[in-house]
């Protein structure tokens, strides 16, 4: 496929970062979804910069810490062509045990200098705080990211799964390049409690992730059987007995208008994210070149207003069964 030339571009004003249209979720590649294989997810990082898919993203939780290490030796001699977020807040240890959200101005400092020594690099193209601290009022928070800004360690400040209140509190420290939050066409919360309006009104681009609904929407998983046994979607509320035969058959009207179109469901899918606006930029996972290059190829797909309403038919606010998550108290409401 030929190159990626289009961009698009997150925030405004000084917060505004240019990048490509389509990013590339890391995470899968050290965790969460089954067998890892380091080579392979290397060459997928190259080829996606060839591709002109250069906005990648990262957590120093992925692994955890060992998606961070991976990403900075993937882009060693190439940094100048990429756009790298990553993220801090949620703390594990180096065991893997889950110690909690921590957004105190302490460990933001400590969590930013070690991703930038696992990455390899001198500075963050943008800087997400992964989840909200309750315990730590946001504008503490903030305030230390901002002096990191400062200091020139990071050049963009985001937050992820934040509520309208969160993000306007945060933005009033220091502006907002991008709210990262899971958005498809099965999850499409933040068009009806008013996070989408918010970061319009304020400016703030929208990343977002899990764009093809966990690999749900590529219509390609038809059972359990079809996930890894250490595969942490087999946990997911979604793809649970009479969850996952009703968000089936939103999938299976996916995959015929895609046919229809010539696409696969995965690319209209994508296409319907892109679709929502200019200041929307998805960032769907994958660890294998095939899946890159079938999700690069989204950007090319146009959507008319009556495919757009098709799928709005299909795919309604509200359709897909079951929570985003087992537990959904993380979630900044």
């Amino acid at each position: 496929m030929t190159k990626l030339t289009q961009t698009r571009t997150l925030g405004s004003g000084s917060a505004a970062l240019t990048v490509s249209p389509v990013g590339l979720g890391c995470m899968g590649m050290s965790e969460f979804y089954g067998t890892t294989d380091e080579a392979q997810s290397t060459q997928t990082i190259q080829r996606a910069l060839d591709l002109g898919v250069t906005f990648l993203d990262t957590a120093d939780m992925y692994g955890p810490f060992t998606n961070e290490l991976l990403v900075g030796k993937a882009i060693a001699g190439r940094r100048d062509e990429v756009q790298l977020a990553t993220k801090f807040g949620n703390e594990r240890g180096e065991d893997g045990s889950r110690i909690g959200i921590n957004g105190s101005p302490d460990y933001v400092r400590k969590a930013c200098d070690a991703s930038l020594q696992r990455l390899g690099v001198d500075h963050i193209d943008l800087y997400y705080q992964h989840r909200i601290d309750r315990s730590t009022p946001i504008e503490e928070t903030w305030g230390a990211l901002a002096e990191l800004v400062t200091a020139g360690k990071v050049r963009h400040l985001g937050i992820s799964e934040a509520s309208p209140a969160t993000i306007r509190a945060a933005h009033a420290v220091h502006p907002i390049t991008a709210l990262q939050t899971e958005w498809s066409l099965w999850t499409r919360d933040v068009e009806e409690n008013d996070v989408l309006a918010t970061v319009r009104e304020l400016g703030i681009g929208f990343v977002p992730y899990s764009p093809i609904g966990r690999g749900f929407l590529s219509g390609e998983i038809r059972s359990l059987d079809d996930l890894a046994p250490d595969d942490f979607r087999r946990q997911n509320p979604r793809f649970q007995g009479e969850n996952f035969v009703t968000n089936l058959e939103l999938v299976d009207k996916v995959r015929e208008i895609a046919a229809e179109k010539g696409v696969t469901a995965t690319q209209l899918a994508l296409a319907w994210v892109l679709a929502q606006g200019e200041d929307v930029v998805p960032i769907p996972g994958t660890k294998r070149v095939q899946y890159l290059e079938e999700n690069a190829a989204a950007a090319d797909v146009e959507l008319a207003k009556e495919d757009l309403a098709r799928l709005e038919e299909v795919a309604p606010v509200g359709v897909t069964a079951g929570d985003r998550y087992p537990d959904m108290s993380s979630i900044d409401r």
